[in-house]
């Protein structure tokens, strides 16, 4: 069983204040998009939300659970760990919920790319990584999740059996790699909807 966890608790102060999942790009919500790709590849998703009350705002949404924080204040390894201990599959895809271009042939790639790994992460260069845009093992994510004392998604995957992918191997799928496309401010938001002209060879980050 595949699962996908997208994380929904961040307190958008970039956006300010407004719920980026509810933004809209090519006529469809963020998480509308994100639910809509996502799928296509797994089993069942988990929406992990601050608190019960943001939870509210997926009710209409059919076919995911929706659950909050269980550790509060700890940012995306808080909801990491709400989500890993909600899903039920073996192989868990994690995302943030301002990527509004996921590509299903993207995730199921990583699905397949972990092989007896702990986790397949995207890599651009040495330092760039995509831990929000990754598969893991659930098994070794529980693990880590219960000892761990560092925030740092860079510090758990140091401590995973981590098998690294190149960006360019995802071309394959989404050659301008917009699977990575995340919005963080209005003014980005903006842009992709007014000029994303697709040039070829493009790579928007």
């Amino acid at each position: 069983m595949r699962s996908a966890v997208v994380l929904a608790g961040g307190e958008a102060r970039r956006a300010n204040g407004q719920e980026k999942y509810f933004f809209t790009y090519e006529g469809k919500t963020f998480i509308e998009r994100l639910i809509e790709s996502l799928s296509r590849v797994v089993d069942e998703i988990v929406i992990v939300a601050r608190n019960p009350a943001q939870c509210t705002r997926f009710r209409e949404i059919g076919n995911v659970i929706c659950i909050s924080d269980i550790r509060q204040g700890l940012g995306p390894i808080g909801g990491l760990h709400a989500g890993t201990l909600a899903a039920g599959g073996d192989l868990i895809f994690v995302s943030a919920c301002d990527m509004p271009c996921i590509d299903a042939g993207v995730v199921s790639y990583l699905f397949q790319a972990i092989g007896s790994h702990d986790a397949a992460i995207p890599r651009w260069d040495e330092r760039m990584l995509e831990p929000l845009h990754a598969v893991y093992r659930r098994t070794a994510l529980l693990a880590y999740l219960e000892s761990h004392t560092s925030l740092s998604l860079r510090t758990m995957i140091q401590t995973l059996d981590t098998c690294y992918v190149p960006v360019d191997e995802l071309r394959a799928f989404d050659p301008r790699l917009r699977t990575f496309t995340n919005i963080n401010k209005l003014e980005e938001l903006e842009h992709i909807n007014l000029s994303w002209s697709g040039k070829p060879g493009e790579v928007r980050k």
